[in-house]
């Protein structure tokens, strides 16, 4: 098998993250040397530590709202808390990591006239009045929410690097990512998934917000961290935005009834109200990414689902431990 990035040294900021640790993982994998870039804001040692004595990664602690100097052949910019919880704890910090963090990064790959991949979001999309969402759609976002910390903060740095892009002939590269889980989530970061799956395995009641009708699609982590492989691997007129999800949709209400089922949990339901600017609906129109990059998710929910029952399953009863 071919490896995509042999030889190749790259740079992970948000490295100790969820995806950017899987996305370290794989890169590994892929020959390349990888310096793996976190403050440990929302990243966790833990994420990496079995990465720790592979000769090929290296760690440096550090906030992409500073500068770096560092000598690297690509960039994938994973840096910034994509949760509610974790982005609304300090919202001014969130869009300093989402701007100041997308112009130090893009100054980096300036310099070094290298490739950069920004990690944006669907959230780009707000409470879309367009469904599924394609890439031309231009949203509908409260730009004072309190979600607008990451909303725009994102746009702002979708933004920044179509003007590097245009402005200075840059090779960048736009995914929007949509909803993703699996394991090394945070166990507190309010996602649907990771509250879910943590509440059925304590046997606690299983919150949903609002009626539980509103929709989501779920990406397992592997299948995104493929997808952003291959966007990088694109020749320079691939710059996006190209979506990164799965099209296919749940709702909240059966997600909720799925995880009791794989579990074998005995929750109840219990409803509370719905967050302000929680979207209704949110699905990926993946036409792009499955013409330009022959990519389209392969792990279906209930699979991934135990999979990531198992990780939080281990997680919690080390804690208990």
């Amino acid at each position: 098998m071919t490896k995509r990035f042999s030889g190749r040294r790259l740079l992970v900021t948000g490295g100790a993250g969820f995806l950017g640790s899987h996305l370290c993982e794989r890169l590994l994998e892929e020959g390349a040397e990888v310096l793996c870039v976190d403050n440990y804001f929302t990243g966790r040692r833990a994420n990496i530590a079995h990465l720790l004595n592979n000769p090929h990664f290296d760690v440096m602690r550090h906030d992409v709202t500073f500068p770096l100097f560092v000598e690297v052949d690509g960039i994938f910019n994973f840096a910034c808390p994509a949760s509610p919880v974790h982005y609304q704890t300090d919202p001014v910090a969130t869009t300093k990591v989402s701007v100041i963090g997308a112009i130090n990064m893009l100054g980096l790959a300036k310099r070094l006239k290298c490739k950069i991949l920004q990690a944006s979001t669907s959230e780009v999309y707000g409470d879309p009045s367009v469904h599924p969402q394609t890439e031309e759609y231009w949203g509908n976002v409260n730009t004072i929410g309190p979600r607008a910390c990451y909303d725009e903060g994102k746009r702002c740095a979708e933004t920044l690097f179509f003007d590097y892009y245009r402005q200075h002939k840059m090779a960048i590269k736009v995914m929007r990512i949509f909803n993703t889980y699996g394991p090394r989530m945070h166990p507190n970061d309010g996602r649907v998934v990771s509250n879910f799956i943590v509440q059925a395995l304590k046997g606690e009641p299983i919150t949903i917000y609002g009626d539980g009708q509103q929709s989501r699609s779920f990406c397992y982590v592997d299948d995104l961290i493929e997808g952003a492989l291959r966007l990088m691997n694109t020749g320079n007129d691939v710059i996006g935005p190209i979506n990164i999800g799965n099209p296919v949709e749940f709702t909240v209400k059966d997600l909720a009834l799925t995880v009791i089922k794989l579990t074998g949990s005995k929750s109840e339901l219990v409803n509370k109200p719905l967050p302000t600017d929680d979207p209704r609906q949110r699905c990926p129109d993946i036409s792009k990414a499955q013409k330009i990059l022959d990519w389209k998710p392969t792990v279906q929910l209930e699979e991934g689902l135990l999979k990531t029952i198992a990780y939080f399953d281990n997680l919690l009863r080390g804690a208990a431990a």
